[in-house]
């Protein structure tokens, strides 16, 4: 039975037929199983805490409004979330850096992930069966057009966030200059340092985003009584830029010593404008170098041409009349 059965797929399918159905029947027991391993049981700590919170007492048809909306892969987070305190940590941060600042984001992240690889390869998996029914393909492409497309669905979170943390920290590098020019104009003209923050996310707001979005965290932050050392702190972690950093330090050094911040300030947004026009001369110096491979692409070649094309011509015309 076991011979017929294998000779039938073998006839349909290729010869990779059975290959093709035993990973579909273990991808369908995967999917089976999945959600009851991922399923959540409550701990005995929660049900003792809900067991302690008081009852409201609700009219009829009136319902409890909730601040946040119910996650629905809040049952699935043992599995999409690491389970290691300094792993969950690290994974948190580098989606704040990315923007993502949603206290779900490391879940629907790996989730993303899950997801796209597992629908990407049988995407492939699909792809590879039809295409082996219509001509002969080797094993070497079956295994690349079933493998790739979910290595590819699998890595393509990581490329984004990695995209968006590398986009974030250069806006934040191109806006922090004039950030600083009008924080120093703010505090000199009599505002607090908190109402200079307030007004460098607003003015900021429109050209560098991402800027505007953690100097709000650090004033929201600061209203709700965290300590300004500790969230200006935050913010330097957060950004992992080392011109923000060195901000930071400045701005804890003129409070610990009781030193002028205005004057901090002053100095430190000269040395940030110098900066941003060496990064400039940088870039402009490193545009030759960069040129050098379309110039010999396209310009050596015609130029070849144009000098050796008489010649070569030339010699042909006489080895053919040498010929004749």
């Amino acid at each position: 039975m076991f011979d017929a059965l294998q000779t039938m797929l073998t006839d349909k399918l290729g010869p990779l037929g059975p290959l093709y159905v035993v990973g579909l029947l273990g991808i369908g027991l995967i999917l089976a199983v999945l959600p009851q391993m991922m399923k959540r049981q409550p701990e005995p700590f929660e049900k003792l805490k809900a067991m302690r919170q008081p009852a409201v007492e609700l009219k009829k048809g009136q319902t409890l409004r909730r601040g946040d909306k119910v996650d629905k892969l809040q049952k699935f987070s043992a599995f999409l979330e690491p389970q290691d305190v300094e792993t969950m940590t690290a994974a948190r941060l580098r989606m704040v850096r990315a923007g993502y600042t949603n206290k779900n984001a490391v879940r629907m992240f790996h989730f993303a992930q899950f997801a796209l690889g597992i629908g990407l390869l049988l995407i492939g998996l699909i792809y590879t069966i039809i295409v082996g029914q219509t001509a002969e393909v080797t094993t070497q492409f079956k295994i690349m057009a079933t493998l790739g497309p979910g290595a590819a669905g699998y890595y393509l979170p990581q490329y984004w966030v990695t995209r968006r943390i590398g986009e974030r920290q250069k806006q934040i590098i191109q806006g922090f200059p004039d950030a600083l020019d009008l924080m120093l104009v703010c505090i000199e003209a009599g505002q607090s340092l908190d109402q200079s923050i307030n007004r460098m996310a607003r003015e900021t707001r429109m050209g560098y985003p991402a800027l505007a979005d953690e100097l709000d965290i650090v004033s929201h932050e600061v209203k709700a009584g965290k300590e300004r050392v500790t969230v200006l702190k935050d913010m330097a972690e957060r950004v992992n830029v080392p011109d923000v950093s060195s901000f930071v330090t400045t701005l804890v050094q003129s409070a610990t010593y009781g030193t002028s911040i205005a004057e901090a300030l002053r100095v430190y947004s000269s040395e940030m404008r110098d900066k941003r026009v060496m990064r400039a001369e940088e870039k402009a110096n490193t545009l030759p170098t960069k040129l050098t491979l379309g110039t010999m692409l396209f310009t050596v070649p015609p130029l070849m041409i144009i000098l050796i094309g008489p010649s070569v011509m030339g010699i042909q015309k006489m080895l053919s009349m040498g010929s004749n």
